[in-house]
């Protein structure tokens, strides 16, 4: 039989193909239901014609697109044994199988019961799994199906085929209409079947089981059997549940480690089986053998979105780093000099430089709530915005900072602001306009000795909508000193407390004959020494500008 093999990450799929053409997509209806987003609603149209063996496949103007090895097809395309397939982000493989005098059905929804089964008895998976007693370890079909179980389980299949193969396995030694391994979609909690064997070849119906008892299962790890009124005296009271199609089942919680990975059910309408204790106790040891390679699958998924995810975040810190200023800007008169350590891959905190078209120097300090990916997105948000507007013919810091500030509160959450320092510097005056909108109060270090704290004028940007800020101005001195940091520095934690404002500021006096390299490059030393072995909590992100001693 041929079947596309396929997962989207999260479940598994087995299709069995279907003669004639079919459609493949999202949409519940379809015969080939792909239950994933990436996944246009009339995705693609599968032909099969069983006389030839041959298998078409056409895609259906799908929004991501249909690849057969890697390429995106626009026509009507034959598929090869083997061929890799992708719908979006899922993937599939034809393949040929064997037939086994089963039908394995597509990996659908599972349509659980809606009340409660009033003859199941939940056990404890503790009793369940109690040794097998003697006469049901002498079934002849038993351990040449737990050394099958036990070999297969080293393959390097995919976890759909392997599936398969151990329900396969299962019912040699447990008769039933049908076993299927039952999970849960992580994103819409529904109930599919990760794998179903219908062994009379037509889908039974209903799962005996209901949602109730499939979350007692997930959450307590108890096992349920639903046996036969008729012999069971734990039944016996119950004489109007007797029916013509009664049916008895039973259900044991994949797990390992304390974690419910599914769960394997069974059940049967023939009359001449009915599930006991010692059904439930073989499903049980079967069913750990399944959990102990789901929780291997479970784990190497884990291992690669691990990956994934550092690739992904060690390029978001390239392409951020990358959005700083890299070269110093020219300015004439004046030494610069930056500095910023995160203490993550990605962070909050931003610097810029720039020469404005009139001459003017524009420097800038931010440091954006939050940490992590979402400071870095508006971290960028704010840079984007900044360099957009130094190109606007007459640059007013208040007009630029209350669009900036504007167009933030517009496209994020109450939590997401910054604070942020912002200064223009005249080459000719050597005036400094600036606006200190709830940042660290930068340092003004005078060649005089004196020191200047340039307090905040303003609130936060992004905080609230229609807020405006006014400028403030000094004067710069051959041999002064802008010095411009974010908290990082002062809350620097070491064994008992915080480096503080006072620290820094005994440092800068004592340093600020430096240039504004050597400077950075002391507070860094120092900052490093004082915190010791403890781990960084905060980016730390300074900014030096000094005017030149004249000649």
């Amino acid at each position: 039989m041929l079947k596309l093999i396929g997962t989207d990450g999260t479940r598994a799929y087995a299709f069995e193909l279907i003669p004639g053409q079919h459609r493949l997509g999202r949409d519940a209806g379809m015969p080939y239901c792909v239950a994933h987003h990436t996944v246009s609603r009339n995705h693609a149209l599968i032909e099969f014609d069983p006389a030839s063996g041959a298998v078409w496949i056409t895609d259906q103007g799908s929004h991501n697109g249909t690849l057969i090895n890697g390429v995106r097809i626009a026509d009507r395309t034959q598929l090869k044994l083997g061929d890799a397939l992708s719908f979006g982000q899922t993937f599939f493989k034809l393949r040929e199988e064997l037939g086994s005098g089963v039908a394995v059905s597509r990996s659908t929804a599972a349509p659980l019961s809606a009340a409660d089964p009033d003859r199941s008895v939940v056990i404890p998976i503790s009793e369940a799994l109690k040794p097998l007693p003697s006469h049901v370890i002498d079934l002849p079909e038993l351990l040449p199906a737990l050394s099958e179980a036990a070999r297969i389980s080293v393959w390097s299949e995919s976890r759909e085929v392997m599936l398969e193969k151990w329900l396969e396995l299962v019912h040699r030694v447990i008769p039933a209409e049908r076993l299927a391994v039952l999970m849960t979609d992580e994103a819409t909690h529904d109930v599919y079947a990760a794998a179903t064997l219908l062994t009379t070849g037509r889908d039974p119906g209903t799962f005996t089981l209901s949602r109730t008892i499939f979350n007692e299962i997930m959450t307590q790890q108890n096992s349920l059997l639903i046996s036969d009124s008729r012999s069971d005296p734990r039944f016996a009271s119950q004489q109007s549940i007797i029916a013509s199609r009664l049916k008895s089942a039973m259900a044991v919680p994949l797990f390992d480690e304390n974690r419910v990975l599914g769960i394997l059910y069974a059940d049967t309408a023939n009359p001449l089986h009915h599930y006991n204790d010692d059904y439930l106790r073989l499903l049980a040891t079967f069913g750990n053998i399944i959990a102990s390679r789901l929780l291997n699958y479970a784990l190497m998924q884990e291992r690669q979105e691990r990956h994934i995810y550092e690739a992904e975040l060690q390029r978001a810190s390239t392409i951020q780093q990358n959005l700083l200023t890299r070269e110093k800007p020219e300015f004439p008169g004046y030494l610069i000099h930056t500095h910023q350590q995160q203490c993550r891959a990605v962070g909050g905190d931003l610097y810029d430089l720039a020469v404005l078209s009139d001459g003017r120097l524009v420097i800038c300090v931010a440091d954006v709530s939050g940490k992590g990916m979402g400071a870095a997105l508006l971290m960028s948000n704010i840079l984007a915005s900044f360099r957009i507007l130094y190109n606007v013919t007459e640059f007013s810091l208040s007009e630029v900072i209350t669009m900036v500030s504007n167009q933030l509160c517009r496209c994020s959450g109450a939590a997401d602001f910054a604070t942020l320092f912002v200064g223009v510097i005249d080459p000719v005056s050597h005036e400094l306009k600036y606006i200190n909108a709830g940042h660290n109060p930068p340092l003004l270090l005078r060649q005089t000795g004196d020191q200047e704290r340039l307090l905040a004028n303003g609130v936060m940007i992004g905080a609230f909508e229609g807020m405006t800020w006014d400028e403030a101005q000094t004067g710069l001195e051959p041999g002064d000193m802008l010095f411009i940091f974010t908290d990082g520095v002062t809350e620097a934690q070491g064994e008992a407390e915080q480096y503080s404002e006072k620290r820094l500021e005994r440092l800068a006096l004592d340093r600020r004959a430096l240039d504004p390299k050597e400077f950075l490059e002391a507070v860094v030393d120092n900052v490093s020494e004082f915190i010791g072995d403890s781990p960084r909590s905060d980016d730390i992100t300074m900014l030096a500008v000094k005017r030149k001693r004249l000649s």
